[in-house]
């Protein structure tokens, strides 16, 4: 914050972090070096405004290039398509096609804008304070997400998961390729409500491949699909309160436990998942009903000893979401088993889940900074406004960081907060950066949408329906 004397420089004991203060998410120190709302800080300690003496509505240089920075990754995911097409003009092999085939990786976009940014924050203020900023950070979502999409891809779980759909859908009076589509996009996401979006989404999207988008079904089937689950995935976590990384954001703080999520949240998630997949499975009714039929489960050809214990590290890791080093820990010891049990898996989705990571590791670094304008935005916003706002908002960025950046608002009534988060889950369809779990989905199914890749705008269009079904679900119910 530029501001003349600066307020913390004028008061060294401040240099230090303030234990428990939901502002400290960087130490004084570095906010004095990089000039980050010092405002808060001070009063966090109980000076009072006029002690402070400076603008709490001021702009900092840090936040501002964070912001333009963010807009130039937004807008980046919108021509990775035409990236793609120049690289397709360039030479095999030649400096040309491999940058446009770099710059035309949805998975990169925001990584790689976010490494530009800290690049000039450490030429303009030096690596000191740009290293301890991005140690500042967390990048627990990243790294969870990561594990977990390996994990969930691998061959014991996938089995399991075909197995326990297979049998769900045999229950339902409807052809079998339909009733799998209908079982696989309504049981999927609500079992995200236990495992967590992350690994419901690799589940998913995993068996939607397998059976579905590797038989060459329509474009408009595949963009239906795809909107679908991305819908589908952000709402149907909210059945509890610590799957859905929007929700998990504010639970603890909100004292939101699961008998709340359930009758406030929940129910009516189920009723938009279930309102959307049938709408779109009888749009394309006689398209799936033509599907050549998915076959028998594998699951037999896997041990249960080790289908058991892939459950079991699975477990832990979602107890243990909160701290990385022990859930990182855990995962090393689970590629150990990978690797003496190699008979029974499959090619682990290392690579996959690296790109997702990288893609949310550069939403963190540039979401960081894109409090400035969105906390005063949701504060002055009533009831409705601030539904229908998060839900646009939610299109253009994280919408766990949005709803984060909510609570940070102390004047938030209980419907606003309802209001803010409902959005939240209900927009997290819309694009791929909406919610967390979305570019594994992207990552695995893209393939099938040919050498362009899936289409920002497609997405868009497709995830439209649901996410107005879902929005009257979650308003007027």
């Amino acid at each position: 914050m530029s501001q003349s004397p600066n307020f913390l420089r004028r008061n060294p004991e401040l240099y230090r972090t303030i234990p428990g203060c939901e502002y400290c998410s960087i130490s004084s120190r570095v906010a004095a070096k990089i000039e980050v709302q010092d405002y808060l800080f001070a009063l966090c300690l109980g000076y009072t405004e006029d002690e402070v003496n400076v603008n709490p509505n001021s702009v900092t240089s840090m936040q501002l290039g964070a912001t333009v920075f963010f807009a130039l990754a937004l807008v980046h995911t919108f021509l990775v398509k035409r990236f793609q097409n120049l690289a397709c003009r360039h030479e095999e092999g030649s400096m040309g096609e491999n940058l446009f085939h770099l710059l035309g990786e949805v998975e990169v976009v925001f990584g790689l804008w976010a490494g530009i940014y800290l690049v000039l924050l450490t030429l303009v203020q030096g690596s000191p304070g740009t290293i301890e900023m991005v140690q500042s950070l967390s990048f627990t979502e990243p790294m969870f997400v990561f594990v977990i999409l390996v994990i969930c891809s691998t061959k014991p779980i996938l089995d399991l998961a075909f197995l326990l759909i297979q049998r769900s859908s045999s229950v339902l009076p409807l052809p079998s390729p339909l009733a799998f589509y209908v079982t696989t996009l309504t049981l999927g996401p609500w079992l995200g409500s236990l495992i967590t979006e992350p690994a419901a989404m690799t589940v998913v999207a995993v068996l939607l491949n397998r059976h579905y988008f590797r038989k060459k079904i329509s474009d408009p089937l595949k963009y239906a699909t795809l909107g679908l689950l991305f819908v589908n995935i952000s709402i149907g976590g909210t059945l509890t309160h610590f799957a859905a990384p929007p929700v998990l954001m504010v639970a603890s703080k909100w004292n939101w436990n699961l008998i709340w999520m359930l009758t406030h949240f929940g129910w009516k998630g189920m009723l938009a998942c279930i309102l959307s997949t049938a709408l779109v499975a009888f749009r394309f009714r006689d398209e799936l009903k033509n599907i050549e039929s998915h076959g028998e489960s594998e699951t037999e050809k896997v041990p249960h000893w080790l289908i058991a214990t892939h459950l079991i590290f699975l477990v832990f890791i979602v107890l243990t979401s909160h701290s990385p080093v022990i859930f990182v820990g855990i995962f090393l010891f689970f590629l150990g088993l990978t690797s003496v049990t190699r008979e029974y898996q499959q090619e682990l989705k290392l690579r996959e889940g690296l790109r997702v990571a990288f893609f949310l590791g550069g939403i963190v670094v540039l979401g960081a900074g894109q409090g400035w304008w969105l906390v005063p935005l949701l504060s002055g916003l009533q009831k409705l406004p601030l539904y229908l706002g998060a839900i646009g908002l939610t299109a253009f960025t994280d919408n766990a960081a949005l709803t984060y950046l909510g609570s940070l608002v102390p004047t938030l009534s209980e419907d606003s907060r309802y209001a803010l988060v409902a959005g939240a889950v209900v927009g997290g369809g819309l694009t791929v950066i909406a919610n967390a779990p979305n570019p594994a989905g992207y990552g695995i199914l893209n393939p099938a949408f040919g050498k362009d890749g899936i289409s920002p705008l497609g997405l868009f269009r497709s995830a439209l329906i649901p996410t107005l079904i879902s929005a009257a679900c979650f308003w007027f119910f």
